[in-house]
């Protein structure tokens, strides 16, 4: 079995951090979210890889390379632009060949791995696989729709009104037949060829798809929110290690990690949380699930529930929570303004100014 891993996308919702950098590469407790796919690929037994890449390949080449730190042979496959997950196994046709394949979303997060799904997907003799989820808010996923007996007879992508509220997760398994379903169907009205089309056509040419509906924990980090939701889930799973430098004046409260080189002084630092090397942290607050990336510096200053990315500095700043931080960021007070009024009042006004 080979594995397909989508890495081209633009990171829209995530701007502007995706501006300067690709969404895949993002870190997730201090490791980029790519990563862990990767991982779990070669945790699954697969080695042979394929990453579709697009704007951002040379980012993606120099993090990954050769993909021998994780055990993978890594092949790049460049998509001129993202014309949806159908067309990625379309221009990987000469790489899988005819084996059966994980396709995988570079952005998304699944905890446990796809082990158990590969293994079972090996021992049945579906041509295709799916895993879903339930989720609030449909309309923004691709949705499937299943009969009593839990088949798969229907799927839609980003539908308006929503058969079900199962949406699909970014990890699908294929045999070779889903080489002639990319080839056979047409650009949505987006513009793209969409693999819901091409599961489609398998179900619609009598082909037997099935789906595995997941209870553990999913994510596309796609937008702040899910990047600083999943962060919180990875470092649930934190071991305390204290590699850096703690003066006497610091406080190190539960799970926390202070990577090799980092330096704290003066500080409370209350886990789950991360420092990475290098950094420094002198008379602050680094509050539960924070990840501090390398070579920052957080001076006089709060930060809880947040990602700062690396080489970055935040001095004097009173609180900051629930944020997404760039690299090479910094953040500090505003200057101090006078205390005035500037106005512009016609004739026999009143005007009363509470100050």
């Amino acid at each position: 079995m080979k594995a397909l891993v989508l890495s081209g996308g633009a990171g829209t919702r995530l701007r502007p951090i995706t501006y300067t950098s690709a969404k895949q590469l993002v870190p997730v407790a201090n490791k980029p979210v790519l990563f862990y796919g990767l991982e779990a690929i070669a945790e699954a037994g697969i080695t042979d890889v394929g990453i579709i890449v697009g704007d951002t390949a040379d980012e993606i080449r120099q993090a990954v390379g050769d993909g021998s730190a994780f055990g993978l042979d890594v092949t790049y496959i460049p998509q001129s632009a993202p014309l949806g997950l159908a067309h990625a196994v379309l221009i990987a046709r000469e790489f899988l060949g005819d084996e059966d394949f994980v396709m995988y979303l570079g952005d998304n997060f699944i905890v446990g791995g796809i082990r158990d799904l590969v293994e079972r997907f090996h021992h049945e003799a579906a041509d295709a696989q799916i895993l879903l989820t339930r989720v609030a808010d449909p309309t923004s996923f691709g949705v499937a729709e299943l009969d009593a007996a839990g088949q798969v007879i229907g799927l839609e992508e980003k539908p308006a009104y929503p058969k079900s509220d199962l949406a699909l997760v970014g990890v699908y398994l294929f045999r070779a037949s889903v080489h002639e379903a990319v080839r056979s169907i047409e650009p949505s009205r987006r513009g793209e060829l969409e693999i819901t089309h091409a599961i489609q056509w398998l179900i619609d040419s009598g082909l037997d798809v099935r789906s595995t509906l997941i209870h553990g924990y999913w994510k596309d980090t796609g937008n702040v929110t899910d990047m600083l939701e999943v962060n919180r889930t990875v470092l649930e799973t934190l071991d305390r290690a204290i590699d850096g430098d703690v003066d006497g004046a610091s406080e190190i409260i539960g799970r926390v990690r202070i990577d090799p080189g980092a330096k704290v002084s003066g500080s409370r630092i209350v886990g789950p949380a991360i420092i990475g090397a290098g950094s420094i942290i002198s008379d602050s607050y680094v509050g539960p699930f924070t990840s501090i990336s390398d070579n920052c510096r957080i001076e006089d200053s709060e930060v809880e529930y947040s990602i700062v990315l690396s080489d970055s500095l935040i001095s004097g700043v009173r609180r900051i929570e629930a944020s997404l931080i760039g690299r090479n960021v910094e953040v500090t007070p505003a200057p101090r303004v006078p205390d005035a009024h500037r106005l512009v009042v016609g004739d026999y006004s009143k005007v009363q100014i509470s100050s």
